[in-house]
C-alpha cells in the first residue's frame, strides 16, 4: 500500500533541505532520510540546541514512503554480473554493492515485513536491549508492531526493527452539504450502505482496505486470511460496489470538495491537512475500528559504526513534548502519551485527533498476509469492481 505522504501546514518549517552544524568530514554526523512533512523543522532545531557535542544533522525529506523503501533497497542492490564488469572498466573503483547513505530512514510499518525479509534494514535493538531510554513509555501494541523474527513476522521473542514517531487511520470524510440533505451524518461503516449514496461515493483503489472495512462491518478482522469461509462477503462487497462512483488512492478530495462525490474514504494524512480550510467537510473514524498506520524510525543494513546520535534522536522524539509538537504540527496522532488538549487541536480536526480508546482498540494494522491470501483479496477485489 503506498500511503501518500502531505505537505507541512503553514505552521510548520519547510524541509527541504535542513543542514545543522558545518565543518570537515571528522565532524560527528546523523544523517536522516524522512518523509517528507513528518517531522517538523522545529523540532530538529531543537534537538541540535539541546546536544554537548558539535554535530551535523542532515535530513532529507522524500516525498513518498515508496521512494524511502526504493532507496533502501538501492542502497543493497547488487549490480548484475555482467553491469559490474563494465562499469568496472569506466570506474575502477566501484564496489560491488552501493554503501547506506543515511542512519536513519523513514518507513511505513506496512513495508516492515518486506524490508525485514530482503535484508534491507537491520534491528534498532534487541527486545532485552536498553540503549533506547523511552522505550519503556511505549504502549505494548507499538512495542508488539516492530518486535518482529528474521521472516518479518510478529514475533514477542524477535527483535525491534522500527521506532514509531506519528501515526494516523482510514477515515470517513464527508459532504455536510451533500449529507444534510439526507438527514444524517457518517458514524460507521455501515452508513456507506445507506439510501441515498448510489454512485456518490470514493473509496481507496486497495483491496486489503476496502475488503477489511466490509469485514469489519461483518465484526470481522482486517487481517482475515481465508475469505473462502465468508459466504456473505461477497454479496456484501457487490452492494457497496453499487455505490461506488470511483476507486482512487491518489485523487478523492477534489471530487469531495466540489461535491462531485458526497463521501469517501481515505488516510488521515490526506484529510487532516485540509479539513481546517473546508468547513464543507467533516471527517470521522469508524466506531467499529478502522485501520491505522504508522511512520517509523528504521536503520539502514549495512550501517556499521552506529551512531548514538540516532539512538539520541528515537529517544528525543518520543519524549512527551516532541511527541506533542509532532502531534499538533504535522496534524497526526503520536504513540507517545502527550495529554493533547482540546485547544491544542483546531476545532476540525477532533474529531480525528482525539482518539477513542474504545475504537482505538477496535482498530489494526494491516498486518502481512501469506500470499495465498494476498492472491484471495486481490482476486475478490477485482471481481466486485467489473
Amino acid at each position: 500500500m503506498d500511503r501518500r505522504s502531505f505537505l507541512l501546514g503553514t505552521s510548520t518549517l519547510a524541509l527541504s533541505q535542513l543542514l545543522f552544524g558545518c565543518g570537515g568530514n571528522k565532524q560527528t554526523q546523523l544523517k536522516v532520510q524522512l518523509l517528507k512533512g513528518s517531522i517538523p523543522g522545529q523540532v530538529v532545531n531543537q534537538f541540535h540546541k539541546g546536544l554537548q557535542q558539535q554535530v551535523q544533522l542532515k535530513f532529507a525529506p522524500v516525498e513518498q514512503i515508496q521512494g524511502l523503501f526504493q532507496q533502501l533497497q538501492n542502497w543493497q542492490q547488487k549490480p548484475k554480473t555482467t553491469d559490474e564488469q563494465g562499469w568496472r572498466r569506466f570506474i575502477p573503483f566501484r564496489q560491488g554493492q552501493k554503501t547506506a547513505d543515511a542512519d536513519l530512514v523513514t518507513l511505513g510499518d506496512y513495508w516492515l515485513k518486506a524490508a525485514i525479509e530482503q535484508k534491507l534494514i537491520q534491528p534498532i535493538q534487541e527486545v532485552q536491549g536498553n540503549q533506547l531510554k523511552q522505550w519503556s513509555t511505549l504502549d505494548e501494541r507499538w512495542k508488539q508492531l516492530v518486535t518482529r523474527n528474521d521472516q518479518g513476522n510478529l514475533d514477542t521473542q524477535g527483535k525491534v526493527w522500527g521506532a514509531p514517531y506519528r501515526w494516523g487511520s482510514t477515515v470517513i470524510i464527508y459532504n455536510r452539504d451533500k449529507l444534510q440533505k439526507l438527514g444524517w451524518t457518517p458514524k460507521d461503516w455501515s452508513d456507506l450502505w445507506r439510501d441515498g449514496l448510489q454512485q456518490h461515493i470514493s473509496l481507496l483503489n486497495q483491496p486489503r482496505e476496502v475488503i477489511g472495512l466490509v469485514l469489519k462491518k461483518l465484526g470481522k478482522s482486517y487481517n482475515t486470511e481465508n475469505l473462502d469461509q465468508l459466504p456473505g462477503l461477497e454479496k456484501e462487497l457487490q452492494t457497496l460496489n453499487q455505490q461506488v462512483k470511483f476507486y482512487s488512492s491518489n485523487n478523492y478530495l477534489e471530487p469531495l470538495i466540489m461535491g462531485d462525490t458526497w463521501l469517501a474514504v481515505g488516510w488521515s494524512s490526506d484529510v487532516l491537512p485540509i479539513l481546517g480550510r473546508y468547513p464543507q467537510l467533516g471527517a470521522v473514524i469508524p466506531q467499529s475500528g478502522t485501520a491505522i498506520w504508522a511512520d517509523l524510525w528504521v536503520r539502514p543494513a549495512g550501517i556499521t559504526t552506529k551512531s548514538t546520535l540516532s539512538d539520541q534522536w528515537i529517544d528525543f522524539c518520543w519524549q512527551p513534548s516532541t511527541a506533542k509538537q509532532i502531534s499538533v504540527l504535522t496534524k497526526s496522532n503520536s504513540p507517545i502519551s502527550t495529554n493533547l488538549v482540546a485547544s491544542d487541536i483546531q476545532e476540525a480536526l477532533r474529531s480525528i485527533l482525539q482518539s477513542d480508546r474504545q475504537v482505538f482498540d477496535k482498530s489494526e494494522f494491516l498486518l502481512p498476509l501469506p500470499p495465498s491470501a494476498i492472491k484471495q483479496y486481490e482476486s475478490l477485489f477485482a471481481k466486485i469492481k467489473v
